[in-house]
């Protein structure tokens, strides 16, 4: 599947819309504090494990918006935003876009 944050594919033609897809990912309060309790990896102020945490959870969202493009018989996801938000001490990641079929 094509995966895109452009709004269409360059020399390909969109034949079919089916609509947003949405695929999200929560870590909970006990992975940042698990996280952070175990950061030994912190060199000029990043955390590996917490960058592989988010990374996970991001590739989790994108998975999800994925299966649900393809359950529309989509070949395409164009447009793609990835939003972070924290909701009551836990991080979101949310990916949407446009499920597509291409010709």
């Amino acid at each position: 599947m094509i995966v895109t944050t452009t709004p269409n594919i360059e020399g390909r033609r969109i034949a079919t819309y089916h609509g947003v897809v949405v695929g999200e990912a929560i870590l909970g309060a006990n992975v940042f504090r698990d996280v952070f309790a175990s950061i030994t990896d912190v060199i000029g102020g990043r955390s590996g494990a917490y960058e592989a945490s988010l990374g996970e959870a991001r590739q989790t969202a994108l998975a999800e918006a994925e299966e649900r493009a393809r359950a529309l018989g989509a070949d395409a996801l164009v447009g793609v935003d990835l939003d972070y938000e924290v909701i009551n001490n836990m991080l979101m990641v949310s990916v949407s876009g446009t499920a597509v079929s291409l010709e």
